[in-house]
């Protein structure tokens, strides 16, 4: 995935840090660029996951692949917008892939 498609809806990670707390918020969204529209989004905000940050991007990326499957959304392209795809990022794609996402 060297190169992000953007002839499909594509799935772009995001990531803060809640300097109060130092808690990770994962974030995921669904876009399709043709209608510049946001078809699917899914947070770790209101997530009761227990776990490593790890198990939190897997469950965000199981959510996100449930609200895309109910948009119709089968096939996507993954943005990690400018992360390695490592740790988080690929736990997200696992959760999403486990949903029935295709990359």
């Amino acid at each position: 995935m060297s190169a992000i498609d953007f002839s499909r809806s594509y799935m772009r990670w995001f990531n803060s840090r809640n300097n109060v707390r130092i808690l990770i918020d994962a974030a995921c969204t669904l876009i399709d660029d043709d209608a510049g529209t946001t078809l699917a989004s899914a947070s770790s905000q209101g997530l009761t996951v227990d776990g490593k940050k790890k198990d939190v991007a897997k469950a965000v990326g199981a959510l996100v692949a449930e609200r895309a499957k109910a948009a119709g959304v089968n096939v996507v392209s993954l943005d990690r917008n400018g992360y390695k795809y490592h740790g988080r990022v690929a736990a997200l794609a696992t959760g999403a892939r486990e949903g029935g996402l295709e990359f």
